[in-house]
């Protein structure tokens, strides 16, 4: 297993034994699982992300605590957030980590997560140029949600 996953599944343990919310120091966390500082950085900034639905507040000083809160909305409010935050422009790895996080959450079904990442695939956008694919992929990701409120 790399370290990176070790990190996140450490953090994962934290969030679900205290109601999803961890405050975390890097320092003892990278100690503690043999990896330097940074490696803990790197997980927080691309596996715990806004996208993924999870709140990251850092605190510097002190070895660097960090605090992780799982975001629990009701999925009206979910979905509208997402609406409104997509903007006018969506990479495709970025559409597969919403969607990954909706299914999670359950507010949207198996078969619509798997049915819109194969909707918002590259191979989809083969003929267009990198933004206009991502601008596209970004209108038919709004209206994918709005058929789901």
């Amino acid at each position: 297993m790399r370290i990176s996953d070790l990190v996140s599944q450490r953090i994962l343990e934290l969030l679900n034994s205290q109601n999803g919310t961890a405050e975390i120091c890097r320092n003892e966390l990278a100690q503690d699982i043999g990896c330097v500082p940074s490696q803990i950085n790197y997980v927080l900034t691309s596996r715990f992300t806004p996208e993924h639905g999870y709140i990251i507040e850092s605190r510097r000083g002190g070895g660097g605590y960090v605090k992780i809160t799982r975001v629990q909305i009701d999925k009206s409010s979910a979905l509208m957030h997402l609406i409104n935050s997509v903007g006018y422009s969506l990479d495709y790895p970025t559409a597969r980590a919403i969607l990954g996080n909706l299914l999670e959450q359950g507010i949207v079904s198996r078969d619509f997560a798997l049915a819109a990442t194969a909707a918002l695939s590259d191979k989809c956008y083969r003929g267009l140029s990198p933004s206009d694919r991502d601008a596209l992929r970004a209108v038919i990701m709004k209206e994918m949600l709005i058929t789901v409120l």
